[in-house]
């Protein structure tokens, strides 16, 4: 069995004179839930729409399932749920109206899959209410029920929590992490609920301007984010050298108010300190952290050491 359900080789899309991605190459594994990270107009729904076939690449390979011929992939897409953007219902129609239409749409037999995407989604006991009466949230578990027709083996989800509220986006994540482990069906979902997402994807993807600037396991993230520390000392500059010369650290970012936030941090919190006194350094406060992935992604935005 192919051990990868999505692969991209330097995958690339031009708009006119536009390149919203450039030479992007990702590995999706069979059971895994890919978290894409990136801003607005970094390259995520483009890539997403490449995948599900919306669109088409300038350049680069595509591979869903082991298959990369046009002919193939077009099958391959048939084991895909996408739900991309804001998906659009007939509002005077019921839930299981619009269900049964997007049903015939994808011509899924029998009434079955349209039974289980109701199950799995929560929806049974909603399914003659009519689309207008629907919630936000409702809506976007609707989209997904839609996407679920058929128990796709691989979700192409954009933003699916975008809009939704607290307890929206807490039964969301338990229903994608149900759906992971229960069916295991492969997810790449993209988010700018970036701590949302660390709760969730088991590997990211870090894209910027159409770059993928980094491809990193959820415990791989884990470690290099587990301990930061942040010393404000009275001279950043002077103890920025220390810490390269005396401890041989690079990953640190300079911060105002003399406050440095030292990443990678491998030694107690004491040596920290001890490294300032005896350099004749005032140290104004210390603490061990854990970052963010939000806090990791703005740092490898930025460079990923010595920003200021």
């Amino acid at each position: 069995m192919e051990t990868y359900t999505a692969r991209s080789c330097e995958l690339t899309k031009y708009y006119h004179n536009f390149c919203a991605l450039d030479k992007v190459s990702i590995s999706i594994k069979r059971g895994e839930i890919y978290g894409l990270v990136g801003d607005n107009g970094a390259g995520k729904t483009t890539f997403l729409k490449l995948l599900s076939g919306q669109i088409f690449p300038t350049a680069g390979e595509l591979s869903l399932f082991g298959k990369h011929t046009q002919k193939d992939l077009q099958s391959a897409r048939s084991r895909i749920g996408v739900l991309i953007e804001e998906a659009g219902f007939y509002p005077t129609l019921t839930v299981e109206q619009n269900l049964e239409y997007y049903r015939l749409q994808k011509g899924i037999p029998g009434k079955q899959p349209l039974e289980e995407a109701l199950e799995m989604t929560g929806l049974s006991e909603f399914r003659k209410k009519s689309c207008r009466e629907l919630s936000f949230g409702m809506k976007q578990r609707l989209g997904l029920a839609v996407a679920l027709l058929g128990v796709p083996e691989f979700l192409l989800l954009d933003e699916p929590i975008n809009g939704l509220d607290p307890s929206g986006i807490l039964e969301m994540r338990n229903l994608l992490l149900k759906l992971n482990r229960e069916k295991n069906i492969t997810i790449l979902l993209s988010s700018h609920i970036l701590s949302e997402l660390e709760q969730i994807a088991t590997i990211f993807g870090f894209l910027q301007r159409g770059k993928l600037l980094e491809e990193i396991s959820a415990e791989a993230l884990y470690k290099k984010c587990a301990d930061y520390v942040e010393i404000q000392v009275s001279d950043a500059q002077v103890y920025a050298v220390l810490l390269e010369q005396k401890f041989g650290h690079t990953h640190y970012q300079i911060l105002p108010e003399g406050k440095i936030h030292i990443l990678q941090a491998d030694r107690p919190t004491e040596a920290y300190s001890a490294l300032a006194v005896d350099a004749h350094l005032a140290v104004h406060s210390l603490m061990r952290c854990h970052q963010s992935l939000e806090e990791y992604y703005m740092n490898l935005k930025n460079g990923g050491t010595k920003t200021c």
